[in-house]
């Protein structure tokens, strides 16, 4: 019996002992027979069977490994973020109106991971003093609340309704919101950028909504505001990012966090938004009017998540003709 034998190994010639078997022939040429997949004269050989399997001489031995021409397992690190020094995991704002009842709001609420809850300051049902209220379905000792002003059409109807949300509630970080008419439910910029100079006067913090144009952006930050929150669409339009141009240059321009607030449809909405560099994304009806609101809040979570992520990681280049991900060296 000879001591050695002839073998072809990815179409080169070697000679290994006689009497190898392939997991001990993978050990020699410094390869972990747990990490390859071997075929021998054309037969994919098991690699539960690697160890057993002898190798004969003349035998042609291709072994093979995956290369980078897939995804790779992404672990993150922890990715918080901070308005007016407040500290947050989720980058997720969710709004509590338009549920059928507050019990579908806290479940929606509970699977978005949301930390941040809009809420509208409104008349008490003085007839029903005792009938359900928010705070008894979502705890605002768990959740940070965002008094908003919506419905208000002027600076003064917006101050005067954040000046009694304090009183209620304590509460300085807002969310302003001053719309110029009902049909597009567009802010008005100029009653925007005159609450938000009175309200920072105030004390208050207030993060604003705004057209996405990146001078109105750096105004309002000028006057104040500790956040800016373009619209990506009207209100409740779920039309998706119109302008991604100039909610990239908002991004780029803003020293304080740009979220967008509005026209948000789905989850892909979501991630095109954290895709742009966004702080975060604030949303309502794409929860509340989907079929099935709890199961569209975990969508929107995920897509945050992930569009958040995609930004990290760093977009490849484009393209205008093909590149191929497998590497053709090495080719069988």
């Amino acid at each position: 019996m000879p001591q050695t034998i002839s073998v072809t190994v990815n179409g080169e010639p070697r000679r290994f002992p006689a009497g190898i078997t392939i997991a001990r022939l993978a050990g020699l040429l410094d390869l972990d027979p747990a990490k390859v997949a071997v075929e021998r004269n054309l037969v994919v050989v098991p690699r539960s069977t690697l160890g057993q399997v002898i190798v004969e001489d003349g035998d042609e031995i291709e072994i093979v490994h995956f290369v980078g021409g897939g995804d790779h397992l992404v672990i993150t690190d922890e990715d918080s973020w901070s308005v007016a020094g407040r500290v947050f995991q989720s980058r997720l704002i969710v709004g509590t109106g338009k549920y059928k009842d507050f019990a579908q709001n806290a479940a929606a609420v509970e699977a978005s991971g949301a930390e941040i809850v809009t809420v509208a300051v409104r008349r008490v049902n003085i007839a029903d003093p005792k009938a359900p209220m928010l705070t008894d379905f979502i705890d605002p000792k768990k959740y940070t609340y965002l008094p908003n002003t919506a419905g208000c059409f002027t600076g003064d109807e917006a101050i005067r309704t954040l000046r009694l949300a304090r009183e209620a509630g304590g509460w300085d970080l807002v969310k302003l919101e001053v719309l110029g008419e009902a049909r597009t439910l567009y802010p008005d910029m100029v009653e925007t950028l005159r609450a938000t100079e009175v309200l920072a006067k105030e004390g208050f913090l207030p993060m604003v909504y705004c057209v996405d144009d990146p001078i109105a952006a750096k105004r309002l930050e000028d006057a104040g505001a500790v956040a800016i929150m373009p619209l990506g669409a009207p209100i409740g339009s779920g039309l998706g990012i119109q302008n991604r141009v100039t909610i990239r240059l908002i991004v780029e321009g803003a020293k304080v966090p740009v979220l967008v607030d509005a026209g948000v449809g789905t989850a892909s909405d979501a991630a095109v938004a954290m895709e742009l560099g966004c702080d975060g994304v604030l949303m309502n009806t794409a929860i509340a009017e989907a079929k099935d609101p709890v199961l569209m809040a975990h969508a929107m979570k995920a897509a945050v998540e992930s569009g958040r992520m995609a930004y990290r990681a760093g977009r490849m280049g484009m393209r205008r003709y093909a590149d191929p991900s497998s590497p053709l060296a090495g080719l069988i």
